[in-house]
């Protein structure tokens, strides 16, 4: 267990658990197994998790339980939780079809790099990104680990509109927005996959404390997955991997 962590309250109905002030892979492994451990452990009165970076905020309702009942559980459980202790991660696939018209911006990134584009293609898909947190719009994922070898500026004039499934860069980071917005990141590909699906029994395809991989494919496969996303077909295929916890 991370040794380092404050329980607070947060309002009337709400208690947030604080690890350290940095982002760290191992504290938001602390986050997301915290999480996990609390909502398998099906506590009377316990409403919702809300992972971030280094914190996560538990909702709850006082008419259930109270604050004081809460905070001790959580302190028994991570006193007595050790360091050792591991769960599963996944890694989501999610697959891009790079460039063209799904990826108007990748000739931005690749001359920003000196760089061609299936090297940016190659570089930007090899390797997991940890999802830290969700936030901004929802299912946007907060993503780290990406090579700096393709870091390139946002846009100076940001667009009005990007199109959901849009995967793009702005400096040292890599995301994909899960519903039409205005943006100023540069945008190399599209995913068919919908993140955030308000028909769905649940609305937001990831979770934090997760991986994501991203596949290039064609543009044939593309629409055959787009098709299969709107007939309900698609399964978001997902590996499972060791996860260090709390």
């Amino acid at each position: 267990m991370e040794n380092y962590f404050q329980i607070k309250p947060a309002g009337d109905c709400a208690i947030a658990i604080e690890f350290k002030n940095e982002i760290s892979e191992e504290i938001n492994n602390n986050v997301a197994t915290l999480k996990s451990s609390i909502e398998n452990a099906k506590i009377e009165g316990v409403l919702e998790c809300i992972p971030t970076y280094r914190s996560i905020t538990i909702c709850y309702n006082p008419m259930l339980i109270s604050f004081d009942e809460l905070k001790d559980g959580i302190e028994k459980f991570m006193n007595e939780s050790g360091s050792s202790n591991e769960t599963e991660a996944k890694v989501y696939i999610i697959p891009v079809c790079y460039g063209g018209e799904y990826g108007p911006d990748l000739t931005n990134v690749a001359s920003a790099n000196n760089l061609k584009h299936q090297e940016v293609i190659e570089i930007h898909s090899s390797v997991d990104y940890r999802i830290y947190m969700l936030g901004f719009t929802p299912g946007f994922p907060y993503l780290g680990g990406m090579s700096d070898s393709i870091a390139t500026p946002r846009l100076k004039q940001p667009r009005t509109k990007i199109i959901a499934g849009s995967v793009g860069i702005a400096g040292k980071q890599t995301g994909i927005y899960p519903i039409d917005s205005p943006g100023g990141w540069q945008i190399i590909g599209r995913t068919p996959l919908k993140l955030f699906d308000i028909n769905r029994e649940v609305p937001i395809l990831l979770e934090a404390g997760n991986y994501i991989r991203f596949q290039a494919i064609n543009e044939e496969k593309y629409r055959k997955i787009e098709k299969e996303v709107k007939e309900s077909n698609y399964i978001c295929e997902t590996e499972s991997i060791a996860r260090g916890g709390v």
